[in-house]
Order: C-alpha cells, then sequence, then structure tokens
C-alpha cells in the first residue's frame, strides 16, 4: 500500500490553470450541493445525500478522464465528478425536484442517483457496492472491443464490507481491466465508524489480496488527489490493470437529508471535521500562491450562484412527469 502526499506546487507536477480550473470545480459543486439542501429544506426536494467534503478526490478523478470516452459508474456523493464529465446544474435540480425533463430518469429516481447516456454515466441503484460489478462489466466489454477507454467507479468505505467488493476486484484484477477502484473513506458508514467496519487501517490494503496497487491519499489535498488519480487513470489505460484507489476525507454534513449526525457524533467531532475542509484549503493555498488574486474567489462564487440561481429557475418551471408515463421503462413495451 503506497500513502500518496503532494510537495511544493512547481511548474513540474501541476500547473497554475490547472490548480484554478480544480478550484473552479470545487466551488461549483458546493455552490449547487448548498442549494440542494435549501431546496430540500423548504420542502420543495424529497431528500438529498451530499458530496460536501469529497469534492477534491472526485473533481481530481474526473479531470484525469476524458468526457465522452471513458465510462463512470458512480457513488449517490459523486455530484462533483458528474459535473467534471459535462452534467450541469440544471441536470441535477431538474433530478431533485423531479421533473419531466430530469436526464437521469425523467423524475424517477431518488435524487442523487445519478445517470447519463450522453456522457457515459450509467444509472446507480441504491442497494451500495453493486456499481463495482457494473464497472468490472464495462470494463471486460470495452476489452473484447479493443478500446483504451477506462472505468471509474467509486463507493464509500462501507461498501467495502459487501461482497460485491470482493468479486469486483478479484475479477477486474483477474483479467487486468481498465477500472479505477475510488474509495471515498468519510469514515462513517451513515452511523457507524470505520473501526466497527473493518480492522485495517487503510482499505488501500485489502489490494495487496487481490495483487494490485491500493493507494491512500489524503482526500482533502486537491494536489494529491490528481497526481494519483492521473497515476491510476494513466495505468488502467496503458492496459496494466486496476488500482484501488482510497481517499481519506471528512463527511461535513450527516449522511443525508434524513439523518441526523449530532445524535452520533460530538460537537467537538464535527468541529474538528470542519476544520479539514478541502475547500477552504485550498482557496488559501491558491491565494497565498497568488494564482487566485484578492477577490478571485468570492467573484467566482458570485458567478457560480448565478448559474445555479438561473438552474434553479428554469427547473422551477420546467414540466411536471405525466401521469401516464410513470410505468414507461418500467416493463417491456408492445412494439
Amino acid at each position: 500500500m503506497v500513502v500518496a502526499r503532494s510537495h511544493a506546487v512547481t511548474r513540474e507536477n501541476v500547473d497554475a490553470d490547472t490548480l484554478r480550473t480544480l478550484y473552479r470545480h470545487m466551488l461549483r459543486s458546493r455552490v449547487l450541493d448548498e442549494r440542494m439542501w435549501v431546496l430540500n429544506r423548504q420542502g420543495r426536494a424529497p431528500f438529498w445525500i451530499s458530496g460536501i467534503g469529497h469534492e477534491a478526490i472526485q473533481v481530481a478523478v474526473g479531470m484525469n478522464m476524458e468526457p465522452g470516452r471513458d465510462w463512470l459508474a458512480p457513488y449517490y456523493r459523486d455530484l462533483a465528478l458528474t459535473l467534471v464529465l459535462g452534467m450541469t446544474p440544471r441536470d441535477h435540480i431538474l433530478s431533485v425536484l423531479a421533473k419531466a425533463d430530469d436526464p437521469n430518469s425523467g423524475g424517477r429516481q431518488m435524487p442523487a442517483h445519478y445517470g447519463s447516456r450522453a456522457h457515459n454515466i450509467i444509472s446507480t441503484g441504491s442497494p451500495v457496492t453493486t456499481q463495482l460489478l457494473h464497472a468490472a462489466g464495462i470494463a471486460l466489454a470495452m476489452k473484447m472491443r479493443g478500446e483504451d477507454s477506462v472505468c471509474v467507479t467509486s463507493i464509500g468505505e462501507g461498501s467495502t464490507s459487501g461482497g460485491d467488493f470482493h468479486e469486483a476486484l478479484n475479477f477486474a484484477a483477474t483479467h487486468k481491466l481498465a477500472v479505477v477502484f475510488v474509495v471515498e473513506n468519510n469514515g462513517y458508514a451513515i452511523s457507524v465508524p470505520v473501526e466497527k467496519q473493518m480492522a485495517t487501517p487503510n482499505v488501500a490494503d485489502r489490494a495487496l489480496a487481490y495483487g494490485i496497487p491500493g493507494v491512500s491519499v489524503d482526500g482533502n489535498d486537491v494536489i494529491a488527489c490528481y497526481r494519483t488519480a492521473r497515476d491510476a487513470v494513466q495505468r488502467a489505460r496503458s492496459g496494466l490493470g486496476p488500482t484501488l484507489l482510497e481517499a481519506k476525507l471528512h463527511r461535513l454534513t450527516s449522511h443525508s437529508s434524513d439523518d441526523d449526525q449530532r445524535r452520533y457524533r460530538s460537537a467537538d467531532d464535527l468541529a474538528a471535521e470542519r476544520a479539514h475542509d478541502c475547500l477552504p484549503h485550498f482557496r488559501s493555498m491558491l491565494e497565498d500562491l497568488g494564482i487566485l488574486a484578492p477577490g478571485d474567489a468570492e467573484r467566482l462564487r458570485l458567478e457560480l450562484v448565478a448559474e445555479v440561481d438561473e438552474a434553479t429557475a428554469f427547473a422551477e418551471q420546467a414540466a411536471d412527469p405525466l401521469a401516464e408515463s410513470a410505468l414507461l421503462h418500467v416493463y417491456a413495451e408492445d412494439d
């Protein structure tokens, strides 16, 4: 198991334009995520499951993928990753408001269950871990067709307790499939802390059992995440097989809008988590380096808030699904 850390930012590792783009993607996801919480608390969106605190690894992975060529089998917190691959705030607010034009499912699927054929994002189911098997199957099909595309799939660390985790990694490793398995380890499977889920200190340690690289990275360090994701994607694309990439990060919200983590986490614990928020830390670093000038971050936030405002207004005026379409794509239909 390898532990990845970042070093000083230089022209040789991550350039200034890439750093600014990383920050913009992270902030865009955060602004949209915060809006979803507002819509839920206003009673307009039935449910939300947040990616706040997970943005660094998701954006880092997405920026190393090739949209339209590579595939994603996502995790329900992967809002930032879907945005990097081309989905929009309109797409997501149409979904959370269950509108007919929701590209994820036409208003049929739960919020945060992503799917976009146009962007090679396969539809997610609520049972966790199943998407790893789908990713292995996609990668096998790509290998049989002679394609050099990559399939990325992601889960939380609680999902690694499921049998599908073993089956997918074992199959992908045996056949040297082009899969990157990303574990967004936020320390909690809903209310169950990680030490009650597994005896190993790192999920990445489990890679040894499958004969593949396991890398554990600080999920709050976007530069380390970017480099690690780049290496894993390049390894998969070159035919060397999968990587198990674990990002250790912090869940800065309750598990979902139906959960209250104050029931099982202390105030001191939650305050310590917030002190490790990847977004303000990255902003401070970029400002210290002069990559963001004074006022740049706030101007960008206002621009992104305006984008989300427009998306919200658009979705609110969009049509609801027709009742007679409720069974569409559920049962086979006569031609």
